[in-house]
C-alpha cells in the first residue's frame, strides 16, 4: 500500500498540492496517458504491439488507472491504492517475461510524467516548493506501484509453478501410459515442455532421499508417489548421469532403456524390474543402475515363476538324488554348459580334480540322456541355471518327488 506522503516535513503542503493540482492533473490525464503508453512502445519492444489488441489494451487500461491513482492518492493519501499493478506483476508472470521488463516500463512512466510535471510549472507557474512535493510524490508513487508488481509476479510465479509442475505430472502419467502423441502434444504445450524422439525413465524406491534441486528442470518427475519416478528427455549422457548420480547419491535408483518417445512404457517396465533385483541383491552398480548393463539378466527374470517350472522340468531327472549330490551336479552341470571346457577347466573353475568332474558328468549324462545332445534342451537347461546362479537358489523340486539316499 503507497505510504502517507510526508517528504521533507512539508504536511502543509499537501493541502495546498491536491487543491491547486487536482484539478489541473485530471485535465492532463488523457494526453499523459497517451504520451506513457507511446514512450513505453517505443522504448520496450516487448510492448510493441497493435495498441487495439489485447496486449495495447492492457497496457493502455494499466497506464490510465496508475495515473488516476496517482490524482487520488494526492487528494485522499488514505485510500485504498489501485490493484491494476499487482495485476500487471501477474500478467508479465504469465506471459512469461521477466520483471525487469515491466520495471524498465515504470521507469519509462516515471521519466515522462516528470516531463510533465516540469511542463506544467512553466504553464502554470507552480511554486519551486509545490513542484518539489509533486516530484517527491511522483517518484514514491512509482516506488509504491513497482514493488506491488514485484509482490504480483512472486506469487503468479509461484502458483503457476505449481500448476506448471501438477501439468507436467499428467504430462508424464500420459507417456508412461502409452497416449496417443496427439493428446501428449496438447499436454506438453500446456505444460510448456517440449516433446522430444526419444525418452529414458528412471525409478526410485518409495519414499527415497534425492536432492531435488540437483534435478535438470527439463526433466518430468513423480517423486511423491507410491512408485516415484522421473524421465529424461533423450538418452543417459555422462552429464546426466553425473547429475541423477549426484541426486540419488544416498539411495538406489534404475534407469530403463533409452526408447523411443511411444517406448516410454517399456522403458519405465525395464527400470522397475531392475528396482526389484536390486532390491533382491541380483543387481547393483551403485546409486543408479543402467538397465543396458543387464539385458541378459532382465530378460531372465522377466518371468520369475516360469524359469522356475523350467528348471524343475529340465532337471527332474536329478530328483532322486540326495539335496548334496545334487547340488554338486547342477554346479558342475552349470559351469559346463557355459563354458564348453574340459574336465580339467570345469575342475579348475569349481576346485576340484579333473577326475570328480569326469565322474559327475558321467553321472549326468546317466540321468539326462540324449537331452545333453539336443540343442533346444540343452539351451533351456542353460538359460534356468543361469538364472537360479544369479538368484543364488537352487532348483525348486516338485512336492511329490522325495531325494533317495545313496545316490
Amino acid at each position: 500500500m503507497p505510504r502517507t506522503l510526508e517528504p521533507n516535513g512539508l504536511n502543509g503542503s499537501r493541502s495546498e498540492l491536491a487543491e491547486r493540482l487536482t484539478a489541473i492533473m485530471r485535465i492532463e490525464l488523457p494526453s499523459l496517458t497517451k504520451e506513457i503508453v507511446a514512450a513505453i512502445r517505443d522504448g520496450i519492444p516487448e510492448y510493441a504491439r497493435p495498441i487495439d489488441g489485447p496486449y495495447g489494451r492492457t497496457l493502455r487500461s494499466g497506464v490510465e488507472r496508475a495515473l488516476a491513482g496517482f490524482v487520488e492518492w494526492i487528494s485522499s493519501p488514505d485510500a485504498l491504492p489501485d490493484d491494476i499493478c499487482y495485476k500487471l506483476g501477474w500478467f508479465e508472470a504469465y506471459e512469461g517475461r521477466q520483471l525487469d521488463v515491466l520495471q524498465s516500463a515504470y521507469r519509462i512512466g516515471a521519466q515522462t510524467g516528470w516531463r510533465r510535471v516540469m511542463a506544467l510549472h512553466q504553464r502554470q507557474n507552480l511554486a519551486p516548493a509545490t513542484v518539489s512535493v509533486l516530484a517527491d510524490a511522483l517518484f514514491t508513487y512509482m516506488e509504491e506501484l513497482a514493488s506491488s508488481s514485484v509482490r504480483g509476479y512472486r506469487e503468479a510465479k509461484a502458483q503457476l509453478n505449481d500448476e506448471l509442475q501438477a501439468g507436467r505430472r499428467r504430462l508424464l502419467r500420459l507417456i508412461a501410459d502409452g497416449a496417443p502423441r496427439d493428446l501428449l502434444e496438447e499436454h506438453a504445450e500446456s505444460a510448456r515442455w517440449v516433446l522430444p524422439d526419444e525418452v529414458t525413465v528412471v525409478v526410485l524406491r518409495p519414499n527415497a532421499p534425492i536432492v531435488r534441486t540437483l534435478l535438470d528442470d527439463d526433466l518430468l518427475t513423480d517423486l511423491d508417489g507410491t512408485e516415484p519416478y522421473l524421465l529424461v528427455p533423450g538418452p543417459l549422457t555422462a552429464d546426466r548421469r553425473a547429475m541423477l548420480e549426484l541426486a540419488v547419491a544416498e539411495s538406489k535408483a534404475a534407469a530403463g532403456l533409452t526408447v523411443s518417445l511411444d517406448r516410454a512404457p517399456d522403458s519405465l517396465r525395464w527400470a522397475r524390474q531392475a528396482l526389484g533385483l536390486i532390491h533382491s541383491e541380483i543387481i547393483d552398480d551403485g546409486p543408479l543402475t543402467l538397465c543396458a548393463n543387464h539385458l541378459e539378466t532382465l530378460w531372465l527374470f522377466a518371468d520369475a515363476p516360469l524359469i522356475d517350472q523350467i528348471a524343475r522340468r529340465q532337471l527332474a531327472a536329478l530328483d532322486h538324488l540326495t539335496a548334496r549330490q545334487r547340488e554338486r551336479l547342477v554346479e558342475t552341470l552349470g559351469v559346463w554348459l557355459r563354458t564348453r571346457g574340459t574336465a580339467a577347466q570345469v575342475g579348475d573353475e569349481l576346485g576340484v580334480h579333473p577326475q570328480t568332474v569326469r565322474y559327475r558328468m558321467r553321472q549326468i549324462e546317466h540321468a539326462l540322456g540324449d537331452d545333453l545332445a539336443d540343442p533346444d534342451t540343452r539351451f533351456a537347461t542353460e538359460v534356468a541355471l543361469r538364472a537360479l546362479w544369479l538368484r543364488g537358489q537352487e532348483p525348486v523340486r516338485e512336492a511329490h518327488d522325495a531325494p533317495v539316499d545313496g545316490a
